[in-house]
């Protein structure tokens, strides 16, 4: 089935470069302008994953990701200004899946769409159901439940967590972490990192699971006992 692509973003030079780019690929594409436009689409046209430029006027692209993330656990993928490090943390923070600084690669965009549609379950893999005490994932249905209610994460914070409950009492060095997830071919920063797991163990505690996640400081990162206690 053919995957739709919301891209937002206020140069239409950009958007036509990406509606290019993205057709020939074999996505289906829809094109917003500005942040209410965009959320507008949201609801409309259901898409399969959004381009979202941060620097848009009057609603930025950073709001308009904190009001899809009240309500949807749709990849979201930045365009971000080169440079504007702060930026990509906070979308990170705030729930975005990856991020692509422009001037950017049409190539490399695509990639990183099929990349984060892949994770998101596009393409699922069959996968067993993960158990760690109070705490079960079904990555190939997307679903990951606390004490039996659902919590919502983001396709990034799936992988994670999935990578984490695969092996849940091997200490996984941050770099093999970051391979396993992110890929070898693309570079990912230590905050990159950081801001995924401080958003997944924010919302597993939040759901009662607050010993979900350990750091082992200058080892790696491992599961906890996810006692619920």
């Amino acid at each position: 089935m053919t995957k739709t692509i919301l891209i937002t973003d206020d140069d239409p030079n950009i958007r036509e470069v990406l509606r290019i780019a993205l057709t020939q690929a074999g996505f289906a594409v829809t094109e917003a302008a500005d942040g209410t436009a965009a959320l507008s689409a949201v609801g409309r046209v259901l898409p399969d994953l959004i381009v979202l430029d941060i620097g848009l006027p009057e609603m930025d692209g950073l709001e308009v990701c904190r009001t899809i993330r009240r309500t949807s656990t749709v990849p979201i993928l930045f365009l971000t200004a080169q440079g504007d490090e702060i930026d990509r943390v906070v979308g990170l923070e705030l729930g975005a899946d990856d991020y692509v600084a422009k001037p950017f690669s049409p190539r490399e965009l695509v990639a990183r769409v099929r990349a984060i549609l892949k994770r998101a379950g596009a393409e699922p893999a069959a996968e067993d159901l993960l158990r760690r005490g109070v705490l079960e994932l079904d990555e190939a249905r997307h679903l990951c439940r606390v004490k039996g209610s659902q919590i919502h994460l983001t396709a990034r914070e799936m992988e994670l967590l999935a990578r984490l409950m695969s092996r849940p009492d091997h200490i996984m060095p941050r770099p093999q972490l970051v391979d396993a997830v992110y890929g070898t071919n693309i570079h990912v920063s230590d905050r990159t990192l950081d801001s995924h797991l401080r958003n997944l163990r924010a919302k597993l505690t939040a759901a009662g699971c607050v010993d979900a996640i350990d750091t082992v400081h200058g080892v790696g990162i491992r599961m906890g006992r996810c006692s619920g206690v």
